[in-house]
């Protein structure tokens, strides 16, 4: 198992570039099951998430096409008679359950294993249940899977509510969405997610054949048709990652330039940075604002923040523990409320180690800025708590070892080789290097 060893005290200058969305491209994969013409996903990016996706795409008989460049994929279905996504690689990751609404729009039967237990808290399937079930799916438990048939064959156009108790879905709109391209007659979805990875499915969608408006909105109108085909597309910059990096810039007291980074979808955390003392400048904007070139520095002493994680357009909750490990560092007490997962704190523990003031009471984090950080062991619970651990060590005195980061490799390519390329210590070791990783606890 890997393990970061990183020295902290180096400042970050240089240039890098944000790669392609993680939580963009992996319902985009899915959009090949639609139809039997390749589809042509460019800037995808090289994850251990992306390559369980293409596997399990792989068992659902869509071919992978080999392509010169690296980041560029083409599947293309070779065998429309497997439906069953298995739970050997949908537990590897939640986003498998998008599978379901293209298998059963284009096939008229998917099997697809219910998803696993999640370290940040319960993510139920139930609104993407609700949403096919609408569109006249006959939908049953068997053995762990769900089990999804179209009765008449196809599925039929309706009026759909996706809100839920935390407010709209990601992969749920996302899932309906597809699946409604190829149903017969108008869907609306009223309460649909307006994050700008659902833009991205859906343009994606329409470049294949497909009659989606209102994407990024709460009410997205689709027309069914009759066949999708074939299509190239270019994934979205990945707005977390270059939310991480903008806070790794700042927590180092850096000057650092992003290319390629999706500034009009980070409006919430721009604010957030900027009431910190953090600044993020355009450098020549481009045609496309999600695609600009931007300088990020910050003043010697940052200031204390507030912010509420919350559906786009509000503040990205996978952006929390990375904001949280840099207003440790602020002068003065800031304020994090989680609303989208509100037991999403398990790095609270691991900042404390390190020698953060953190108060936690139910859905809210009091931050009480330290002046610095002290290296330490830690651990990495999920995913975006592990950048956030990386961060924290790339600032504090001394040595920290963040264990477990195979979390990490789950949505950032190669994040320690980059950071190293503009300033950081990072070392990725194997744990018998060090002893062996801590017991489970």
């Amino acid at each position: 198992m890997d393990t970061f060893v990183i020295e902290g005290g180096r400042r970050l200058s240089g240039s890098l570039r944000v790669n392609g969305s993680k939580n963009a491209a992996l319902p985009l994969l899915v959009c090949s099951l639609l139809t039997d013409q390749p589809v042509t996903l460019k800037d995808v990016p090289d994850l251990a998430d992306i390559r369980n996706m293409v596997r399990l795409l792989g068992e659902l008989g869509c071919e992978r096409i080999t392509t010169p460049e690296p980041t560029t994929l083409t599947l293309k279905v070779h065998d429309a008679t497997q439906s069953h996504a298995r739970y050997d690689i949908v537990r590897t990751m939640r986003a498998s359950i998008s599978a379901l609404g293209p298998l059963l729009a284009r096939r008229g039967y998917a099997r697809v294993s219910m998803p696993g237990g999640c370290s940040i808290g319960e993510r139920p399937v139930d609104l993407h249940l609700r949403g096919l079930r609408a569109l006249g799916a006959d939908i049953t438990l068997n053995g762990g899977d769900i089990v999804a048939r179209a009765p008449r064959g196809r599925l039929q156009g309706a009026k759909i509510f996706l809100g839920g108790q935390f407010g709209s879905t990601v992969l749920g709109t996302a899932n309906v969405m597809s699946a409604a391209t190829l149903a017969t007659g108008t869907t609306i979805i009223e309460s649909a997610a307006c994050e700008p990875e659902i833009v991205d499915v859906a343009n994606l969608l329409n470049r294949m054949g497909a009659r989606i408006t209102g994407a990024g909105s709460p009410r997205i109108t689709i027309q069914g048709v009759d066949r999708l085909n074939g299509a190239e597309h270019v994934v979205m910059p990945d707005r977390i990652e270059a939310g991480t990096l903008m806070c790794a810039a700042a927590i180092t007291n850096g000057d650092l330039v992003l290319e390629n980074c999706p500034l009009d979808a980070l409006m919430a955390a721009r604010e957030v940075l900027s009431t910190a003392g953090v600044h993020v400048s355009e450098m020549g904007s481009g045609a496309d604002p999600m695609r600009t070139t931007c300088r990020v520095t910050c003043e010697r002493v940052l200031r204390p923040a507030e912010f509420t994680t919350q559906p786009h357009p509000g503040f990205p909750t996978d952006l929390q523990a990375q904001f949280m490990a840099l207003l440790t560092l602020a002068d003065g007490n800031s304020i994090i409320t989680e609303r989208v997962f509100p037991e999403r704190f398990l790095h609270v523990a691991e900042l404390s180690r390190m020698g953060a003031h953190l108060l936690r009471q139910g859905a809210t984090v009091v931050v009480q800025g330290v002046r610095k950080l002290v290296g330490a062991p830690v651990m990495a619970s999920d995913l975006r708590a592990s950048a956030g651990l990386v961060l924290a060590g790339m600032a504090a005195q001394g040595t920290t070892i963040v264990h477990r980061v195979y979390h990490l490799d789950r949505g950032y390519e190669k994040l320690e080789d980059r950071l190293c390329a503009v300033g950081a210590s990072i070392r990725r070791v194997d744990d018998k290097e060090l002893g062996g990783s801590p017991t489970e606890g």
